[in-house]
């Protein structure tokens, strides 16, 4: 539970955005796709007060105030296994699973990067807007089960992160889907990737805001039935590319 006191936190004040960093770390980050690190220096440096704006909107849905006034901490639910084992085949908890299986990832660990030095400001302090942003980060991955945009390849990440700019607003997202939409139209000289990422974005713009959703009772649904209710399309042209790429061997960028 984070319960540190933060006397010098102001999250009211939207954060400068620091276009150097953010160069920097896209830089790094798309030399190793694995940098996870570099992810958050771009949230923090381009993102300025989106998490602001985000626990506000969620106090506007029909189940945000609940949400709110709970403010379950997710990374301790999702590192919980024996909660993970139970739920049934099918389910969106069990596709996140089966993610979580199949990648080694975990919630705990990306919790962990997301505390390092320069990343995530303020992420572990005892404020509403820090529990949203700590939601925004844990609930990252069920989004690839969701979306099914696969976290193993370079070209997964790219959409995924252009459907979270469509969802959030947030121009740190936006920046590594153009970077890596860039990247590989100099690498592949084909537009199919960069088609894709746009697909992720219009998709983003189509679906419900996943934010708003109690996660607790969407890991118990159907997948399929979860999908279909939030509206989450198709993504046609990522595997066309998906498949482009490997025909080719390259994952992407």
């Amino acid at each position: 539970m984070a319960t540190q006191p933060a006397p010098t936190f102001n999250p009211g004040i939207p954060m400068k955005r620091e276009w150097g960093i953010a160069f920097s770390a896209l830089r790094k980050l798309l030399a190793n796709g694995d940098d996870t690190h570099q992810v958050f220096r771009i949230m923090r440096a381009l993102n300025g007060d989106v998490t602001q704006r985000s626990y506000r909107k969620l106090l506007t849905m029909p189940d945000g105030g609940r949400l709110a006034y709970e403010h379950v901490e997710l990374a301790e639910r999702l590192t919980n296994r024996n909660w993970i084992d139970s739920f049934e085949p099918g389910s969106v908890g069990a596709a996140y699973r089966g993610f979580l299986d199949s990648t080694g990832y975990s919630a705990d660990g990306l919790a962990e990067i997301s505390m390092a030095e320069g990343a995530f400001q303020g992420a572990d302090v005892a404020h509403p807007y820090a529990w949203m942003g700590r939601r925004e980060r844990d609930i990252h991955d069920i989004w690839h089960v969701l979306t099914g945009y696969k976290a193993d390849e370079h070209l997964g990440e790219a959409c995924l992160v252009a459907f979270s700019f469509a969802q959030t607003g947030g121009y740190g997202w936006a920046f590594i889907g153009l970077g890596a939409a860039l990247k590989s139209l100099r690498v592949t000289g084909e537009t199919l990737f960069l088609r894709a990422v746009i697909e992720g974005y219009r998709l983003g713009k189509r679906a419900a805001w996943l934010h708003g959703e109690d996660y607790e009772v969407l890991l118990t649904e159907p997948l399929d039935a979860a999908r279909k209710r939030l509206g989450l399309g198709e993504p046609v042209l990522y595997r066309k590319a998906q498949a482009r790429l490997a025909a080719q061997g390259l994952k992407g960028i």
